[in-house]
């Protein structure tokens, strides 16, 4: 019973699985973390631009 359960390999794929979807996971959190600041400095120029532009109603001086 011992030899069976040593030489069994289906916890195997259960573990690559677990090894694959961290790296994954810290693969997105690593381009996040790079992405980050231009996200929010962008953020910060379309705001400043959507409060500075203002439309007119009139077609005419």
């Amino acid at each position: 019973m011992i030899k069976t359960f040593l030489n069994s390999e289906s916890g195997a794929v259960t573990v690559d699985w677990v090894v694959l979807t961290a790296a994954i996971v810290g693969l997105g959190l690593a381009v996040m973390a790079v992405v980050s600041a231009g996200v929010e400095n962008l953020s910060g120029d379309i705001k400043t631009q959507l409060e500075t532009n203002h439309i007119d109603a009139s077609f005419g001086d």
